[in-house]
């Protein structure tokens, strides 16, 4: 089972060049949720300290906005999502809802530090490699709203779905 995991992190960004090893210690403490369709990860302003792996099923980005729940994107198994908690420990920015039955890794800043004392060089890396994630979502959001300043006004209606990889 453990392998299996392993697997689906190293093909992930966010764990790209992590070793084995590195995975298998944060597997080990990882917590292992099930939400069921419906439900919901979190809402947008809770308090946050951990980020999501996306095992199996889908679920829903959402920001609200003026009394509207918004969607921002979707996300698949593979997919990792609130890993903002995990760099600037502000709450969350916008909600995530489970639109099928979701089994889903839970790594907590606890997790983080244990990697951080296990080995520096692997939490190093997992942190660059979380920032590399952040900047590609600024970036393709700035686009948007420089299109849309730009007085493109399909740009964001044309734009691609939320991606979380």
């Amino acid at each position: 089972m453990q392998s299996t995991a392993i697997e689906l992190l190293q093909r992930m960004p966010v764990f790209g060049a992590m070793r084995a090893d590195t995975l298998h210690l944060l597997l080990d403490h990882a917590h292992e949720l099930r939400v069921p369709g419906g439900a919901w990860f979190f809402h947008e302003n809770d308090a946050a300290d951990s980020m999501f792996v996306l095992q199996e099923g889908r679920a829903t980005v959402l920001k609200g906005w003026k009394g509207n729940s918004l969607v921002l994107g979707a996300l698949n198994a593979g997919d990792c999502f609130g890993e903002m908690a995990l760099m600037d420990l502000c709450p969350r920015s916008a909600s995530v809802r489970a639109d099928t039955d979701c089994r889903a890794l839970e790594i907590t800043a606890n997790e983080m530090l244990l990697l951080f004392e296990h080995d520096v060089e692997q939490f190093a890396l997992i942190q660059m490699n979380l920032g590399r994630e952040v900047c590609r979502r600024l970036r393709a959001t700035d686009e948007l709203l420089f299109r849309a300043r730009m007085g493109d006004t399909g740009a964001v209606a044309s734009a691609p779905p939320y991606s979380v990889n």
